[in-house]
């Protein structure tokens, strides 16, 4: 199956939701090639970027799965990369 190269870039709002972020980015754990996440105190709120290499439905999942928590936002940049 082809695979994409992505990045989801998260804004985490919300505090109670990151134990079932952390649930789901874990499920897709076998697509991750890495992330970064950055507290941004000033604000109140946490930046993660997920970098994935996988099938365009499961980022697609993964996005929409994520952008659904509570206080939570996600958008994916998809590159022109394929397997």
């Amino acid at each position: 199956m082809e695979t994409r190269v992505a990045i989801i870039g998260i804004i985490v709002e919300n505090p109670d939701s990151v134990e079932k972020l952390n649930s789901i980015l874990h499920t897709y754990s076998p697509y991750i090639i890495g992330r970064m996440g950055i507290p941004y105190r000033e604000r109140k709120v946490s930046i993660i970027s997920v970098a994935v290499d996988a099938p365009q439905d499961t980022i697609s999942a993964l996005s929409g799965k994520v952008g659904k928590l509570p206080g939570v936002s996600a958008k994916t940049a998809y590159s022109n990369v394929g397997a």
